[in-house]
């Protein structure tokens, strides 16, 4: 098999499948009618539920607006059953402000593609309407870029990291937004790299821009074992892992990227926080741009093979 991933045939067939993607008309709702309700009223109702709930942030019908922008938005990727609280307090927050017209969206490349960063200009289609992308800042980055951030554009096709923020961002904000997607691969960002610095600086002109959001789907830690480890979950092992995970996200809320990533890496990552480089490119990309973070919401959700996933929702203005 390796010897045929490195053969001619298999780039020519690459290149070929990421033509075909790139044609479509926009890149579909891959996980409607599975994750979520592919009917638009069923959707609505679900989300809404989210913010309703006991420990939720309130429904958005009784918000009231207030002049405070949102620059920079944390929420996880984990599906809605586990999640939807966290998405609920963060997108409640982006909702007591003005709307973004761009949002750019950084995700996981669970696929994990061998560019620092993947990119694509397809409009992103939802059951609540379709979320342009805004192609002339995708062409801006692009240009920052020494790869192709459009080589491998397929792995955005089933990748949930961003449709399911992007969905609640329809939801919250109307389909009448843009967005700048772009999938984050497992870059070490403890090395000098000149190449993914001129493309976060190159993010980092475009949020200086009051009217861009910066929003990251991530998730935390991966703990248990169905991930790997070999001891049970109990209430000792939720409470280290939540410890260690205020420990990082204190370097977040402080808008430090560099001492979040080092942080999460002190044990080499020992807890799988798979959000590691797409939250170091969402502080990266708002550094010096926006003030200190609120941690909105944590929580985590158990994994039915036995483990649990953390994660948490954090706006910044």
């Amino acid at each position: 098999e390796q010897g045929f991933l490195l053969t001619p045939r298999f780039e020519a067939l690459r290149s070929e499948v990421n033509a075909a993607y790139r044609a479509a008309p926009c890149r579909p709702a891959a996980l409607a009618g599975s994750v979520y309700p592919s009917d638009p009223e069923a959707l609505q109702v679900e989300l809404d539920a989210y913010f309703k709930t006991e420990n939720g942030p309130g429904p958005l019908s009784e918000i009231s607006k207030r002049s405070q922008r949102t620059r920079c938005l944390i929420v996880p990727h984990i599906d809605y059953a586990r999640g939807g609280q966290s998405y609920a307090h963060g997108f409640h927050r982006l909702a007591h402000g003005p709307k973004p017209s761009t949002v750019m969206l950084f995700g996981v490349a669970h696929a994990s593609p061998d560019a620092p960063f993947v990119m694509t200009r397809l409009d992103f289609d939802t059951p609540l309407g379709t979320l342009e992308a805004d192609r002339e800042r995708i062409d801006r980055l692009a240009a920052a870029c020494d790869w192709n951030p459009f080589e491998d554009e397929i792995v955005h096709r089933d990748e949930h990291s961003i449709e399911l923020p992007a969905v609640m961002l329809a939801h919250v904000c109307g389909p009448d937004i843009r967005i700048v997607p772009i999938l984050c691969g497992a870059f070490d960002a403890s090395a000098e790299n000149e190449s993914i610095e001129r493309f976060l600086e190159a993010c980092k002109a475009e949020t200086a821009d009051e009217d861009v959001l910066v929003l990251a789907g991530a998730d935390l830690a991966h703990v248990g074992r169905t991930f790997g480890d070999e001891f049970e979950i109990d209430d000792a092992i939720i409470g280290r892992v939540r410890t260690r995970d205020e420990t990082d996200l204190a370097h977040a809320l402080a808008g430090n990227p560099a001492l979040w990533y080092r942080s999460v890496m002190e044990d080499d990552n020992a807890r799988r926080v798979c959000g590691l480089q797409c939250i170091y490119s969402a502080l990266r990309a708002t550094e010096d741009n926006i003030g200190e973070g609120e941690l909105l919401d944590y929580g985590y959700a158990h994994d039915p093979n036995g483990g649990i996933v953390t994660f948490s929702a954090i706006a910044a203005a």
